[in-house]
């Protein structure tokens, strides 16, 4: 027997709303709502989307060394993070590949990180096998939402002041309607916008405060993908996952220098080797001519007819108006302008290699 899907705090809110839910890591969760995905993606790009990502691991790392311990099992730089500032990063396994990616943010007197819903079974007891002296407490009684779009600094400043003054990747503690929330800016849309942790029984009434907002709207599962698949993130089990390194993957700006120098991670020696000499493949973005989209395990070929790579993501952008793609394609190959065939349903169709992300990303630095 398999589990019934779990439910976030604001399931019912979703219904409300209209949400057409679906099974997604085993939670429920809403594709769309009755403005469809365009729409949504739409509202996102031009005001503001708010997105439930509770389902999304929250943990809490207390400890002396915490930082230093991280260092272990991600190749970024945490020492060197400071307070109130927040990291993209990855864990690596023994073979250089990327086992989950997550946000790690110094919050002072702990650090909090936040995992994907999909793998949270395996990152919480990796962290808590390998941090030693650490303590790894997932948090279970706070909501999570993101506020994402160029009006997100509006919906969310008008009921929290401080979240104005905020500049990408930063994270603080503040009161939003009389409640203590954990804002961080950031997202996964491209957009500027906010992640926000809120207590459970407040999930609700906060959620319903933005949404009143004129420029606020709820999106869902469809828009976050179509979003950031045109800002050119990788999503984790399509474009990223245990075999790739982050080298393959175009990742290597979340690993700063003295990491990429110094190693002392998992995976270190094939990650410094491809850093070095360059590595099998890489990944690139791809636009299909015509209005076909090109999906997920496509066959991607050369001018000449030769199987160079395979499409990781693939659907239609709609910022973009026309198809868009990432996938990877075989050294040697790769350079924006490359014209390449795209084998769909079968048939071969023109595409070209184009630079990412296919839309300018808009955080406020």
């Amino acid at each position: 027997m398999t589990d019934a899907p779990k439910r976030t705090p604001l399931y019912d809110l979703h219904v409300e709303l209209g949400g057409k839910m679906v099974d997604f890591a085993g939670w429920e969760m809403p594709v769309q709502y009755p403005m469809g995905i365009m729409g949504e993606h739409k509202q996102c790009r031009e005001k503001a989307g708010l997105f439930d990502v509770s389902h999304m691991g929250q943990v809490i790392l207390k400890g002396d060394d915490v930082a230093t311990q991280l260092e272990r099992i991600a190749p970024s730089a945490f020492t060197t993070l400071k307070e109130g500032k927040a990291r993209y990063t990855f864990f690596t396994n023994e073979n250089g590949g990327i086992m989950d990616d997550l946000i790690v943010s110094n919050a002072g007197d702990h650090f909090f990180v936040v995992v994907n819903a999909s793998m949270r079974h395996q990152d919480i007891p990796h962290m808590a096998k390998h941090l030693e002296g650490v303590e790894v407490t997932e948090i279970f009684d706070r909501a999570l939402v993101a506020v994402q779009g160029p009006s997100a600094e509006n919906v969310v400043g008008d009921l929290c002041p401080a979240a104005r003054d905020m500049k990408f990747m930063e994270t603080l503690v503040a009161d939003i309607m009389g409640v203590e929330c954990r804002l961080s800016r950031l997202g996964y849309t491209g957009e500027d916008g906010y992640e926000i942790s809120i207590p459970e029984d407040k999930a609700v009434e906060i959620t319903r405060a933005f949404l009143a907002h004129d420029d606020c709207e709820p999106a869902g599962l469809g828009a976050r993908d179509s979003l950031r698949l045109e800002a050119g993130l990788c999503l984790y089990g399509n474009d990223i996952d245990n075999d790739t390194s982050p080298v393959e993957a175009s990742l290597t700006w979340a690993m700063q220098k003295r990491r990429k120098e110094e190693g002392g991670f998992p995976g270190a020696a094939r990650i410094q080797k491809e850093l070095a000499e360059g590595a099998a493949r890489k990944l690139v973005g791809i636009k299909p001519e015509g209005r076909a989209p090109a999906r997920q395990g496509v066959e991607v070929q050369c001018a000449e007819g030769n199987t160079i790579g395979a499409i990781t993501s693939g659907g239609f952008g709609p910022t973009v108006g026309a198809p868009v793609a990432m996938g990877y394609v075989s050294a040697g190959h790769g350079e924006p302008g490359e014209k390449i065939n795209l084998i769909i349903r079968g048939k071969s169709q023109p595409a070209e290699i184009v630079a990412l992300p296919f839309v300018t990303q808009n955080y406020k630095r």
